[in-house]
């Protein structure tokens, strides 16, 4: 049953492309917040869903519903904030110590979509990696922005191939023109990606122990893959 909704989608793509028309935009743009929900081995390690934001930006081949571009991306999927003492002998004075988890990726993006039309879905294949990294900060317990970061380390960081695809649907909500009366398009852009992450090791909530003035890392290994949901604006230009 699967297979064959899989199938009717890609017929109801490549239609959709055949029947539609060339448009005079050449790039496109966006922005979105995501969503990065961890799969089969890195799912049986971190539970947490990440949070974070995506980018893309492609190039139209001219006359045809291609683009290739490069996407870039980031989730937080663990952050841990405690009070300690700045140090043995000023006892008297707090900071803050902040453990971030994160994964930064980059791909390369290939998509198929149709270049006219209110409704525009697409199809993208991604090529790329994965940055695995867990950070320590300590800051001013009255600060607000990162002037105030007193130190920070990376306590553990890793690099995984990463692949995948997926599909979405950009919404379009304005259309205009510039002073040199070029077209531009902004859309509501809303899709779904799976993207194989290859193995690393990585911390997660939990992993950094203290004792006796020491600190202790709990690694893990798996493979990193990440189904991602996201919802944000593109422009085509």
């Amino acid at each position: 049953m699967k297979r064959k909704i899989s199938i009717l989608t890609v017929c109801v793509m490549l239609l959709a492309i055949i029947t539609t028309g060339f448009s005079q935009t050449r790039f496109q743009a966006g922005l979105n917040l995501k969503l990065g929900f961890p799969q089969s081995e890195f799912k049986e390690n971190v539970d947490n869903v990440g949070i974070g934001g995506a980018g893309h930006f492609g190039y139209n081949i001219p006359q045809s519903p291609f683009y290739v571009g490069a996407g870039m991306g980031f989730i937080i999927y663990g952050s841990d904030t405690r009070e300690e003492p700045f140090s043995t002998t000023i006892p008297d004075v707090y900071v803050d110590v902040t453990t971030t988890n994160s994964i930064f990726n980059g791909h390369l993006l290939f998509r198929v979509q149709p270049q006219e039309g209110f409704l525009r879905p697409y199809l993208d294949g991604m090529l790329g990696f994965n940055y695995l990294s867990t950070s320590t900060e300590i800051k001013d317990q009255h600060s607000w922005g990162e002037d105030d970061e007193i130190a920070s380390t990376t306590n553990q960081d890793d690099f995984a191939s990463s692949y995948g695809g997926g599909g979405g649907l950009m919404i379009q909500v304005y259309e205009g023109f510039t002073e040199n009366n070029s077209l531009y398009e902004i859309f509501v852009d809303i899709g779904i990606k799976y993207l194989k992450g290859g193995e690393a090791e990585y911390l997660k909530e939990g992993s950094i122990t203290r004792k006796n003035n020491k600190v202790f890392y709990d690694l893990n290994k798996s493979t990193t893959d990440l189904l991602n949901f996201h919802i944000g604006a593109s422009i085509n230009f």
